[in-house]
């Protein structure tokens, strides 16, 4: 029965991007309880919005949720992950003596057992079997489980983690690795648009594909369950429509837990880091559970789709010149704006007057649509959305106004100024010609000394 509530929950699609004409920013709600996990995020999948935060970015051991990038890496690097593996304890016997032994996690898997990639992924994120995260580590890497280790720090800077940094598949105590919830959201969103990653890590238990009945008598007991008590229906945290992601558990710094959960066509990602194991009198607890299970009803009771601003509301007015009639055009939204929002929140409480006019006023005439500026929703300080605006309706130029603004303005225009200009430069070359034709005249008009012609006589010797 489990398996086929699972499978149903399995097929719901957990991610869906809702794309906006707006821009849009997270908003941290506020809770009315504490939570015990130190670091926390939850995010609602169906519109990528984060809905409350808890020192997201302070770094954590991250612990068996490393088997996240360890399946991511091992989903994109292997050709075939119905490829069989032979299970060598030497790839992973070194553990058997680490100083941290408690926090190795082994489950049902021996030496020389024969598993697919895809019985290991399961074994990995189901259980954090570290034969298994070994296994792929080693064998992906090319039998060297450093370039492996490499492969997924180059995958965490691809995909933008920027406070995470890995050391080992497994998840092991090491100081030199840590991640953020911030970070292990984006990675678990990164992981959830993957094939197999979904279904592999939604799924309460697993048997592997491959008998192997010399070490296995019965193979269908052999059997691997999820270690995330929210999906086991006769657990006191069992949670309806909870499923995966991982859950990753360190003596030294606490119980982490990334777990997504679906109702009512909604889905939400809660992470949780470091939250105590104990409690004050020494008892055994699972706050990180306790937490996940009051965020997922925290969102599912109190966040619906709400209309924060009408595309239909008139917020705001710009004063129009030269117009008929009314010397002014209202403004609207470009579009309506619809967010996720807290229902026990007034929508009265969002401050809609944060406005940018793209111009102080407006000359008619106004076509109705025309941008005019934008307008920013903040509520306690953080914004919302930003949305253009535009006019409501068109303002006619009143061509009285204009004619007499026209004439006015005219002396100030640039026309007037070019026309100056030029009506000073020909009164200047008028004035240079008329110079200038002076003085030839003058020239011209001098007394001349008169020449006076003697009449030729022919010499007398000649007549003679």
């Amino acid at each position: 029965m489990k398996r086929i509530i699972f499978a149903i929950l399995s097929a719901v699609v957990a991610v869906i991007p809702v794309i906006q004409p707006f821009s849009t920013q997270a908003v941290n709600f506020t809770l009315k309880d504490t939570l015990n996990s130190e670091s926390a995020m939850l995010i609602n999948l169906d519109s990528d919005t984060v809905i409350h935060e808890k020192s997201a970015d302070t770094k954590q051991m991250p612990g068996p949720l490393v088997n996240i990038m360890t399946a991511v890496v091992c989903i994109e690097q292997c050709p075939n992950l119905n490829n069989e593996v032979t299970i060598d304890e030497e790839i992973y016997s070194y553990l058997f003596n680490d100083e941290n032994y408690e926090d190795v996690r082994f489950t049902d898997i021996v030496d020389g057992d024969v598993l697919t990639y895809m019985d290991l992924l399961y074994a990995m994120m189901l259980t954090s079997s570290m034969e298994a995260s070994e296994t792929i580590a080693y064998h992906i890497g090319g039998e060297n489980v450093e370039v492996f280790v490499q492969k997924m720090n180059d995958k965490a800077k691809e995909i933008g983690l920027e406070s995470t940094h890995f050391t080992n598949a497994t998840g092991m105590y090491n100081k030199d690795q840590y991640t953020t919830a911030r970070d292990m959201a984006k990675l678990t969103k990164y992981a959830l648009t993957l094939p197999h990653f979904d279904k592999i890590c939604s799924t309460y238990s697993y048997t592997p594909g491959v008998p192997n009945l010399e070490r296995h008598k019965n193979h269908n007991e052999w059997v691997w369950t999820d270690t995330n008590l929210m999906m086991d229906s006769d657990s006191d945290y069992y949670y309806a429509g909870a499923r995966g992601v991982k859950t990753g558990n360190l003596e030294s710094s606490g119980r982490n837990i990334v777990s997504l959960a679906s109702k009512d066509g909604h889905n939400y990602l809660v992470v949780a880091l470091k939250s105590p194991m104990e409690d004050e009198r020494g008892n055994t607890t699972f706050y990180h559970l306790d937490d996940a299970r009051y965020l997922f009803n925290w969102a599912f009771k109190n966040f619906s789709y709400q209309v924060i601003l009408a595309d239909t509301a008139e917020i705001g007015e710009l004063p129009v010149q030269l117009a008929e009639g009314s010397g002014y055009v209202l403004a609207k939204p470009k579009e309506e704006v619809s967010l996720l929002w807290c229902n026990e929140i007034e929508l009265s409480l969002i401050n809609r007057n944060n406005i940018t006019w793209y111009k102080k006023e407006l000359q008619a005439p106004v076509k109705k649509g025309e941008p005019l500026g934008k307008v920013t929703l903040e509520y306690s300080g953080e914004q919302l959305a930003t949305v253009e605006l535009i006019a409501v309706s068109d303002v006619e130029r009143s061509w009285s106004k204009y004619n007499l603004y026209a004439a006015k303005m005219f002396p100030k225009s640039i026309w007037f100024k070019k026309a100056l200009t030029i009506s000073i430069m020909l009164c200047g070359i008028y004035i240079l010609v008329c110079i200038y034709s002076y003085f030839v005249f003058k020239n011209n008009s001098k007394p001349v000394k008169p020449k006076y012609a003697v009449p030729k006589i022919e010499s007398k010797n000649k007549k003679k």
